[in-house]
């Protein structure tokens, strides 16, 4: 990446603002999740281009350091705990988006991958909230660097590349809008089913029950 470790830097740090922000609002949606379903699906998928750039940036980082590139041997490894926990929050990454990919492919949420997708969830969550600790100063310091004024060399490169993978992230969510109500409506179809209101077998209507009732009272 031309810039070196401080152009490196400043797209992480704004990748990851971007991030901390729309993963807040998704995180948010699983508290409420039979009412935000939808929002929680589109904003995954929406997720996904911006998640592999900010992978992508750490992986080059990584890369350019293990291959003893001058300039990011001088500017230093992570602290060593968060070396540590770096393969697998990349991996909880990996399989919480993989797993809900995965699910709704599938067409309905539930069964094993449920269970996995659900535990990743938990696993990335304490894994990301050390992350965004960690890393909080920084991210909001180089977070912003490429879009104030005088930002320097190489800045509209760094703003184009975050805007795309936005751009690209609606265009998978929007490219995959019937997948996700053909999900939606298996979801809502099956929950009816489970309080016994589905469209197929509807709740006797109230006179008819209580006709039925007054029947097998008054038998012999």
């Amino acid at each position: 990446m031309r810039g070196g470790p401080a152009a490196n830097e400043r797209l992480t740090s704004a990748t990851g603002l971007v991030l901390l922000v729309l993963l807040a609002v998704e995180t948010l949606t699983t508290l409420v999740l039979g009412t935000f379903l939808d929002v929680h699906l589109f904003l995954g998928l929406l997720l996904l281009p911006v998640v592999a750039l900010k992978l992508g940036s750490t992986g080059w980082r990584f890369a350019r350091y293990y291959t003893r590139n001058p300039a990011y041997r001088a500017a230093g490894p992570p602290q060593p705990l968060l070396r540590t926990l770096a393969p697998l929050l990349v991996a909880a990454t990996l399989l919480l988006f993989g797993t809900g990919v995965a699910l709704l492919i599938q067409g309905h949420g539930g069964g094993e991958l449920r269970t996995l997708h659900t535990f990743s969830f938990i696993a990335w969550g304490v894994l990301v909230g050390i992350h965004v600790l960690a890393y909080l100063t920084r991210i909001v310091r180089d977070g912003t660097a490429d879009w104030r004024p005088r930002a320097g060399a190489g800045a509209r490169a760094r703003r184009a590349l975050l805007l795309g993978s936005l751009l690209a992230g609606v265009v998978v969510a929007l490219a995959t809008y019937s997948t996700q109500q053909s999900f939606l409506a298996h979801h809502h179809h099956r929950d009816d089913f489970r309080r016994g209101t589905s469209a197929i077998a509807p709740p006797l209507p109230r006179a008819l029950v209580l006709r039925h009732v007054t029947v097998v009272r008054t038998a012999p």
